[in-house]
């Protein structure tokens, strides 16, 4: 297996936008890039096999299908391990910098004690990425770099979508382990939506996407163990018109977890989710219709 590995990035990340948005829907994919930076493997104690424990590999593929159907999705190509963009701006371990952190800095999210803050102190499975404490400047330059450009992107294909339609679904796609980090954790479903137990997307459309996937044979939960990230939390407004829904898809469905190359049945999985927002992008107009979720 190859790995690519560029000294800086010529596109941090990219939006694969249809000819025209025909639908009031973005797709993201934050967790899907792949290109490793030569200084960053430098500082790794992980050799970059390792370091793609994090990724959501093959994920912006998985869901590319939807630029068909007229829906902008934005990716990353920096990976995860390097920036994470579902995380506030500045949450950061301070056990990781030489220095003191900004008085701003969040240091006490549950998401910086488990080592997976803005920049990750571990790789997803639990490794310790890097072999020295890394300088301050270095995380706020990442942040400057690609954290906010990132997010002023997502922002402005939400504001345009919002312009067109009048309302935006959001859908923030992951990969999630087909085994959960405990024991005692049974064997995850095909598929689990986070809209934030109902705070960040109409239940209309949720319950939407469950039927479809559900249609198609697929073991559905909703927001367990994962009920949705800082970018579920941030851009879900449903009472501004801005709905919010994050897919973890179950990685054994479509690849080797152990390779992390693509199974046989990627195609399949790949075919069902385009059959399946056909169908959600398609009801989308009566679906966000004020009338419709007021009457939930």
């Amino acid at each position: 297996m190859s790995y690519p590995v560029e000294p800086e990035f010529e596109s941090p990340f990219q939006v694969m936008d249809p000819a025209r948005q025909t639908v009031s829907a973005v797709f993201n994919a934050p967790h899907s890039g792949r290109i490793y930076p030569k200084a960053f493997l430098a500082t790794a104690r992980l050799d970059p096999f390792s370091l793609r424990r994090s990724e959501d590999t093959h994920v912006d593929a998985l869901f590319g299908s939807v630029v068909g159907l007229g829906a902008p999705l934005l990716r990353a190509n920096f990976p995860r391990a390097y920036l994470d963009v579902n995380r506030e701006p500045y949450e950061l371990d301070p056990r990781m910098f030489e220095g003191r952190l900004p008085p701003f800095a969040n240091t006490r999210s549950l998401r910086v004690a488990g080592g997976l803050g803005t920049v990750p102190r571990i790789v997803g499975d639990g490794q310790e990425i890097y072999r020295e404490k890394l300088a301050v400047s270095e995380a706020l330059r990442r942040i400057e770099w690609l954290y906010k450009p990132y997010h002023r992107t997502l922002r402005q294909l939400i504001s345009r979508t919002m312009r067109q339609f009048g309302s935006v679904l959001l859908v923030d796609c992951h990969s999630m382990p087909s085994v959960g980090a405990s024991r005692e954790e049974p064997l995850r479903a095909d598929f689990v939506l986070g809209d934030r137990y109902g705070t960040s997307c109409a239940s209309c459309v949720t319950q939407r996407v469950e039927h479809e996937l559900r249609e198609c044979g697929y073991r559905v939960v909703r927001n367990k163990p994962y009920a949705g990230g800082f970018i579920t939390e941030h851009y879900g407004e449903p009472n501004a018109g801005r709905h919010a829904l994050q897919i973890e898809t179950n990685r054994a469905l479509y690849m080797n977890e152990r390779t992390l190359e693509r199974s046989a049945d990627f195609e399949k999985v790949a075919a069902d989710l385009a059959l399946v927002f056909t169908k959600v992008l398609a009801s989308l107009p009566d679906d966000l219709a004020p009338r419709a979720i007021a009457a939930e």
